[in-house]
């Protein structure tokens, strides 16, 4: 019987469809080394990032088809990545190869690899499972049925929804409420973007904005909360407050109120301290709107936005 890579025995996954492909007799170097640079070409010939085929009319829209049309975009791009990373570990279990960390498309990776391997695989008959120690899988927690610790909680689908709700989503640079130039979904114009009032981004744009700043939105609530359990719905609610007023506004000197109650683990105080209704001085019917649909995320649970009510 022929030896098996030993790459295909590590891990803790049970094989792909790919790797099974890889089950094969030993080779030369010459010819390992051949097969790897010929998998190196096709991975260098399909470094293509992933595109959205979606798209937004012009203009501001809050509308929810809208916001879930971009969420949905956002999903497909995180199984995209997931799909990648797959075909990426397959590659350098059976190869070596060092796969750069950009957008590939999976489906020509599995046809190329697939065609370059038949042969062996015709060769060797049928791959043989591979024996594998027990996979303990890890224990899920709900953060919507008990409180845990903020590090193991992220945006919900259905606070994007919400958010995306909230800020609308604009391809134009304009200025918001309280004058600073801002784009996509409620993403402020940063010096290094390189973008002034009336200039366009695509939507690709769009999503890679929302995607950063839900990112460091989710830290600061983390360093806002530190150690306080939460419910996947009062994380959203301090998220959405982040998202919108910044992390500096909720510091212990802009929000001392909100931090008392946190040190405390006072979760009703919380709930109280989570109305923010004045941009540049003025109070905006629109961020009092916001801070009630906030306020009802955080102490019931509430998605829902109050306009349509």
């Amino acid at each position: 019987m022929p030896p098996q890579s030993s790459a295909l025995i590590q891990g803790d996954a049970p094989p792909t469809s790919i790797e099974r492909a890889f089950t094969k007799p030993v080779k030369s170097d010459p010819q390992r080394a051949k097969e790897k640079a010929a998998v190196q070409r096709l991975l260098d010939g399909i470094d293509i990032p992933e595109k959205s085929s979606s798209r937004l009319p012009s203009g501001k829209s809050r509308t929810k088809a809208q916001a879930a049309n971009v969420v949905e975009s956002l999903r497909e791009r995180v199984e995209h990545r997931r799909e990648l990373r797959r075909a990426r570990r397959a590659v350098r279990k059976a190869f070596g190869v060092d796969t750069r960390p950009s957008a590939r498309k999976r489906a020509a990776l599995m046809m190329g690899l697939g065609a370059m391997t038949l042969g062996s695989v015709a060769a060797t008959g049928s791959s043989r499972n591979v024996d594998r120690p027990a996979i303990v899988a890890p224990v899920l927690i709900d953060a919507t049925t008990q409180r845990v610790h903020a590090m193991e909680i992220s945006a919900s689908e259905a606070f994007k929804q919400a958010l995306i709700e909230e800020e609308g989503v604009r391809q134009t640079v304009y200025r918001d409420v309280a004058g600073y130039p801002t784009v996509g979904i409620g993403h402020l114009v940063l010096p290094e973007d390189g973008l002034r009032v009336g200039d366009t981004i695509a939507y690709d744009q769009v999503l890679d904005f929302l995607e950063g700043d839900l990112d460091k939105a989710e830290d600061a609530v983390r360093r806002l909360v530190g150690d306080l359990p939460l419910y996947q719905h009062e994380f959203d609610a301090l998220l959405d407050l982040v998202y919108n007023v910044g992390e500096g506004n909720v510091s212990q000197h802009k929000s001392p109120r909100l931090n008392a109650a946190i040190n405390a683990g006072d979760y009703e105080s919380i709930a109280d301290e989570l109305h923010y209704h004045h941009a540049a001085g003025k109070k905006a019917k629109g961020l009092e709107i916001r801070s009630e649909r906030r306020s009802s995320m955080f102490e019931q649970a509430s998605y829902e936005n109050p306009r349509d009510a």
